[in-house]
């Protein structure tokens, strides 16, 4: 089965409708909104700025989750278009060893739950720079990669190998992939079903690509694990929702598809791994399922007032921080930043931290360095310039890599340095 690599953006008509709607869910088409958190108005965040650029306006775009009364989905307003941020995308999965890892992990898992062989066909929705089909290339399985963003696509096709098309996916482009290359007997969709704003049509995309008896791998933020571990800088404008297994499951029932088991794993500080299959296939859910909607019940996730109290947990971190970071102003303390990445961003904005505050961030990504964050404008920086310039404290801003970067940052302790974490409460670590 052979496999081109093509570089055609394609949009529907359905998501671009999705984007212009504010008012109403998206899932359901319900008006009855009510807030979950309201954490300002803040730049897209993965809009780093030039050095060129700093004497520009930067647009802003409010950031209020609401919870919809009627299908609960917890949800931002569509106000800014995929198109103007995965065209062109500052985030590469594989500068994450542990996220390269997990990858690897998965695909041996699934190539075992779906008999996955040299006659299977995979394809990945939003496969970044081949991070994780790379090791189905490995295993001799052919693949197709589906990413919309061009400078990311290219990696994957360069230096790993995975034939990657460029493109949103869509019903309609899920079955123009069909068409060409036949159905897949794995489609996966890690950390990217929270990043679409026409969640049916999506789910419409997910099934025209896959098999009759196929299978369906989804990895997103679980809203239970974010509401316990207080992780509001997961909220932003790219996200346009945030799931529960209940609302998942709505969301994948309307498009013919059948959540038939479910996991919860670390990454991203707590997700849900959904197995669908087409309704078809006839498969029913397991006691996993089951087990999880209870959980979600008992915290109350099953209805809308049971959303509520999640603002003044925010709130808190904030003041925890910002007095942090005042006192250690006063005391003569450098602090400094690890790390650009998007939850990044909605932290320092909520909480108006500036270089006044945090002098700069360091990251592992060349693309970022010499550039700005997004509305704060704090410089970034290689992450060498930590050791050089020996501050008192590191302000970790990618927490959920916390194992990853406490070995890393390692060498901060040789000077008395120590690491600060944010969430979910603030704790400094010598």
């Amino acid at each position: 089965m052979g496999v081109s690599a093509e570089t055609s953006v394609e949009t529907s008509e359905a998501a671009a409708d999705a984007a212009r709607s504010t008012t109403s869910c998206r899932l359901c088409g319900s008006p009855r909104m009510r807030s979950f958190v309201d954490l300002g108005a803040t730049p897209p965040c993965e809009l780093f700025l030039a050095a060129d650029r700093l004497d520009e306006p930067e647009v802003t775009y409010p950031l209020h989750a609401r919870v919809c009364e009627d299908c609960l989905l917890v949800q931002v307003p569509p106000l800014i278009t995929p198109e103007a941020t995965f065209t062109e995308y500052a985030y590469y999965s594989s500068f994450s060893s542990s996220y390269v890892d997990h990858a690897e992990r998965f695909v041996a898992a699934a190539a075992e739950r779906a008999g996955l062989g040299p006659d299977s066909f995979v394809v990945e929705v939003a496969s970044n720079d081949g991070y994780l089909l790379q090791h189905v290339v490995r295993r001799g399985i052919p693949c197709l990669g589906i990413e919309p963003s061009v400078n990311v696509g290219e990696a994957a096709r360069v230096e790993r190998g995975v034939p990657t098309l460029t493109a949103f996916l869509s019903e309609v482009s899920g079955r123009r992939v069909r068409a060409d290359h036949g159905p897949a007997d794995l489609v996966v969709a890690n950390n990217v079903f929270a990043h679409i704003p026409d969640v049916v049509d999506f789910g419409k995309g997910l099934r025209a690509l896959v098999a009759d008896d196929g299978w369906i791998s989804i990895e997103v933020q679980h809203l239970l694990t974010l509401i316990e571990r207080r992780q509001f800088d997961t909220i932003y404008h790219e996200h346009f929702q945030y799931y529960t297994v209940l609302t998942a499951q709505r969301a994948l029932a309307a498009a013919g598809l059948v959540l038939v088991d479910v996991e919860l794993i670390e990454t991203h500080g707590g997700s849900l791994r959904l197995w669908a299959r087409p309704r078809e296939a006839g498969a029913q859910p397991t006691r996993a399922v089951a087990t999880l909607l209870a959980r979600e019940e008992a915290a109350g996730l099953d209805r809308p007032e049971g959303h509520d109290g999640f603002a003044g947990a925010v709130s808190t971190i904030r003041d925890d921080l910002l007095r942090f970071l005042l006192d250690a102003r006063r005391e003569g303390r450098t602090v400094v930043g690890y790390g650009a990445p998007g939850k990044g961003n909605t932290l320092l904005n909520y909480c108006g931290i500036r270089p006044d505050l945090l002098a700069y961030t360091v990251d592992r990504n060349p693309y970022k360095h010499g550039r700005f964050t997004p509305g704060t404008r704090i410089p970034i920086e290689p992450p060498e310039r930590i050791a050089a310039d020996r501050p008192d404290y590191v302000l970790v801003l990618p927490w959920n890599l916390r194992r990853e970067l406490v070995e890393q940052l390692g060498y901060v302790r040789e000077w008395g340095g120590k690491l600060v974490f944010p969430i979910p409460t603030l704790e400094v670590v010598g």
